[in-house]
């Protein structure tokens, strides 16, 4: 029998044994960011990871809430509805997204989301590599963008590789 041919990336681990390593975090624990609107969880955030990926669980509540159309230069961004509906922009549509749909947007690829539906909604939302999101999720959250200056967005949104349509 003949393997085929894969490419692996460069080991990261070296040693000969395996390590006790594993995170484990139960499904109660509570949100690290409550907001009205939603909650984030923080499962895996990028200095969590060692930079290879951030990944949350977004719960929308049943108020209209979620980002318009925008693209991210160093990042991609993948959505996996657990339940509910919600709407995501895929840069032409917008898809009414429900249990078990999956959207992967890569570096540059247009996208938004968003819960318009009335009833609670909640999504996985995994960044590679691991950007350091949580601040930007605790300014937008705290509305601190609204007390800024337009100077002070732009360079907000630049700092969190976010750009708008």
């Amino acid at each position: 029998m003949s393997l085929p041919d894969l490419t692996y990336p460069v080991p990261k681990y070296v040693a000969d044994t395996g390590e006790v390593s594993a995170k484990y975090r139960r499904g109660s624990h509570q949100p690290e960011l409550p907001m009205t609107s939603a909650s984030a969880h923080y499962l895996a955030t990028g200095a969590s990871t060692g930079g290879e990926f951030g990944l949350y669980r977004w719960d929308f509540g049943p108020d209209v809430s979620g980002p318009d159309a925008h693209f991210h230069k160093a990042i991609s961004e993948s959505f996996f509805i657990l339940f509910g509906t919600v709407r995501l922009y895929d840069g032409e549509k917008w898809i009414d997204a429900r249990s078990g749909d999956f959207l992967y947007v890569p570096p540059g690829g247009v996208h938004g989301f968003r819960n318009e539906s009335g009833e609670p909604a909640s999504m996985l939302l995994l960044f590679t590599p691991g950007a350091p999101r949580e601040h930007y999720f605790e300014t937008l959250a705290a509305g601190a963008q609204q007390a800024m200056t337009d100077e002070e967005k732009a360079a907000f949104f630049l700092l969190h590789d976010t750009y708008w349509l």
